[in-house]
Order: structure tokens, then sequence, then C-alpha cells
């Protein structure tokens, strides 16, 4: 190889690491300009995002269908335990608590309340900075299991815009 060719080979390198760098430094969402969406497994949901308490309290409340690829994901700037409930809700979900390195705690399947008051509890079996609600049912279908890993992928804010909460 000839000095001229190893030098330009030498600066396409530079070149393209500076291209990826800004990708590899934005990690889990956030640079990505794609949807929100959320991956475990070989699983993907289109997901809207609630980083405040009026977006988690409406969450998916009076929907009456939850197509299979879509679901809620509630954000919080720190870990801490977490309690759902089905306020309001027409349909059954399933839920799944987060830890902050990206592990599914715990999974429940919540089913609606005739009287849609939200008396029954869904508690993290530990600290969970992240929720996700999806279709019940639909974590089973895709094999996802507590243990999992999540991939965050397409414009998912940082857990740093999120409000504190409950």
């Amino acid at each position: 190889m000839t000095g001229s060719c190893r030098q330009l080979r030498s600066r396409l390198g530079l070149w393209l690491g500076a291209l990826c760098l800004p990708a590899a430094i934005a990690g889990c969402g956030g640079g990505d300009k794609g949807p929100p969406r959320v991956k475990i497994g070989g699983a993907v949901w289109d997901v809207d995002i609630a980083l405040n308490d009026a977006q988690r309290l409406r969450g998916l409340a009076g929907r009456a269908y939850l197509d299979e690829s879509v679901g809620m994901l509630f954000m919080y700037p720190k870990a801490g335990p977490r309690a759902y409930c089905m306020r309001d809700c027409l349909i059954p979900l399933d839920i799944a608590f987060i830890d902050s390195d990206l592990r599914i705690v715990n999974i429940y399947t919540m089913v609606a309340e005739p009287d849609r008051r939200g008396r029954v509890t869904y508690s993290s079996r530990g600290d969970a900075q992240y929720v996700l609600e999806v279709s019940a049912g639909g974590f089973g279908r895709n094999g996802v299991v507590e243990g999992a890993k999540v991939v965050f992928l397409g414009n998912i804010p940082p857990a740093t815009k999120a409000e504190a909460g409950p």
C-alpha cells in the first residue's frame, strides 16, 4: 500500500469514526430520529411516553383497544418503588417494571375492574425507573420474562427529562 493510500484510509477511518461517535454516545434513545420504541428479545413495541404525573395518571385509561405492537413507557428520573392500578382502564394490560439497568424486575397481567376504580394495586418487587404497559398477553406471546434486557430505540428522551413522581 502506498503512503497516499494509507493516508486516505486513515482519514476515512477518522471521518467515519466522527460520524459514528454521536450515535454511540446517544446510547439508549434520544439521538435516534425514529419513533419511540421498546425492544425486548425479538419483540418491538411503538410506545407513547409518559414523563410527568398528568401523563402517568392518564396512561392508557379510556382506550377500548390497544394494538399488539403498541404500548406506553412511563419514565422517572430515578429508580424507586412503583405501584400502578387500572383506574378507568377498559382493557386488560401487561405491565413490566424495569430497573435503571434496563432489566425487567417483574411482570403482571392487570385485569380491567368492572367498576373501573383501580382498587387492585400492582407493585414493583424492587426499584424501577421505567414501567412498560402493553396489551394483555403481549409479553407471554413474545417470550418476555423477568430479568430480560430492555432496549430503547428511536426518539426516547433521557430519564433525566422525566419529572419526579409517585
